[in-house]
């Protein structure tokens, strides 16, 4: 139960006949300029990509995420580099200004190449009060507000209490005014749920003009910024960045750190090549098998959906014929990334099929493919991207589904497999006993 303040019929008329820039007038689509403004530019690319390229002026962003998971100082950052080239403002709801300074002095010291001086045009304040809020807006006219967060933000005209879902909707509505009518670009800080989603109602993420999730395993230092709805750009995109001691690092390639400490020849290993947005991503995928003690086995997936683990394991059963009923099945994705996507189905099946069989795959060979219920296998999209990234890590060879149609061709510099049927796969990569 929320309880939730209905306003007057005055303020009711008062807020229904508020635009953006005043009084509206029709106009030609054809008489309407482009208006093609620049991004702000910014040094962190893997930012820069969730975005699209850069920060829109006028635009509103909202990033939700788990808390300790690194929004915050995320924000920090890109608030100190871009404060160099323009008025900052940093508001927060949560944290005193003595906090905030010196996370920004322990940033600004053990930043690599950067000077330890903190920039002049990055201003704080402690406020959750709105009209409070847009009055130092108006006085310092920055280039980038940040709200740190919006569930404590509240306006004194509404009787409810802040985080409530009034006030979230009506302040992200005037923030949103400020954005469009003064060309401000707005990062808003949003708290999430127990089911991972932005807290508040869900309008409030179809008033901001992109939506970022910062996603991560607290037991493990790398983060994902996950970009889910972007009007000025592509969504799906994803960055990556790793928490250290001097604030969140891009990761520029991270295939290599998701691979690293990989042992070869380990029975139960496979590399899979998943797509994050338009980016191809390698990452080690482990099976273990174990003889069950108790009458049902356990099926424990950490990184892939439980339902598709266990159509995995159903098709190993029916159509190979490894007799995983006896057998407690494992499967581990290294790094803490999820994997969501179907082409990873035959990595998985690999590496339950070697674990089981206790023989390791053929060493330097990726698989990429998504597993029917008959046993076949069927292709997936960006084949191409994927066999590049897999040869420019070094791989020789990719186990792929065959083709039907041959419109490109395979690159050159990997040997590629063709297989029909997940019987074939494992009659060719696993190494003889």
């Amino acid at each position: 139960m929320i309880e939730e303040v209905v306003a007057s019929p005055s303020e009711q008329r008062k807020t229904s006949v508020r635009g953006l820039r005043g009084a509206s007038t029709p106009r030609r689509l054809s008489e309407i300029g482009e208006g093609v403004e620049e991004r702000l530019q910014l040094t962190i690319e893997e930012f820069a990509r969730v975005l699209g390229g850069g920060v829109v002026p006028g635009s509103i962003v909202l990033i939700g995420g788990d808390p300790g998971i690194g929004k915050s100082t995320l924000l920090l950052q890109i608030a100190m580099e871009m404060a160099r080239n323009g008025k900052i403002l940093y508001v927060s709801g949560e944290e005193s200004e003595r906090q905030i300074k010196m996370r920004a002095l322990r940033l600004s010291k053990e930043s690599e190449g950067s000077d330890s001086t903190l920039p002049e045009d990055l201003f704080l304040v402690t406020e959750t009060n709105l009209e409070v809020i847009l009055t130092h807006v108006s006085q310092l006219q920055p280039s980038l507000l940040i709200v740190d967060s919006i569930q404590t933000t509240t306006i004194p005209d509404l009787e409810s209490s802040a985080g409530s879902v009034s006030q979230v909707r009506e302040c992200a509505s005037r923030l949103r005014e400020l954005a469009k009518s003064q060309g401000i670009a707005i990062f808003l800080i949003g708290h999430v749920t127990k089911e991972g989603t932005i807290a508040g109602p869900r309008v409030l993420e179809h008033i901001v003009d992109t939506v970022l999730y910062l996603e991560g395993d607290r037991f493990h230092s790398y983060r994902l910024l996950r970009s889910v709805k972007n009007r000025f750009g592509p969504t799906s995109e994803v960055g990556v960045f790793e928490m250290q001691e001097r604030g969140m690092i891009q990761v520029v390639n991270p295939s290599e750190v998701f691979l690293a400490g990989r042992l070869v020849n380990a029975p139960g290993s496979a590399i899979a090549v998943t797509m994050e947005g338009t980016r191809p991503i390698l990452v080690e995928i482990q099976g273990l098998t174990s003889s069950t003690s108790f009458g049902n086995p356990r099926r424990t997936p950490n990184g892939i959906d439980m339902n598709r683990m266990l159509l995995i394991v159903a098709v190993l059963t029916r159509r190979v014929g490894l007799r995983l009923g006896e057998q407690d099945v494992f499967v581990n994705v290294v790094g803490g990334l999820r994997v969501s996507e179907p082409a990873a189905d035959l990595a998985v099946a690999a590496a339950i099929a070697s674990s089981m069989r206790d023989r390791p795959l053929q060493a330097e060979t990726v698989l990429i493919g998504e597993l029917g219920l008959s046993g076949e296998l069927r292709a997936v999209g960006q084949m191409s991207a994927r066999l590049k990234e897999a040869a420019n890590l070094g791989f020789k060879t990719a186990v792929v589904p065959a083709r039907l149609r041959r419109n490109e061709p395979w690159p050159k510099n990997i040997q590629v497999i063709e297989a029909r049927s997940i019987q074939q796969v494992l009659a060719q990569v696993l190494t003889k006993e």
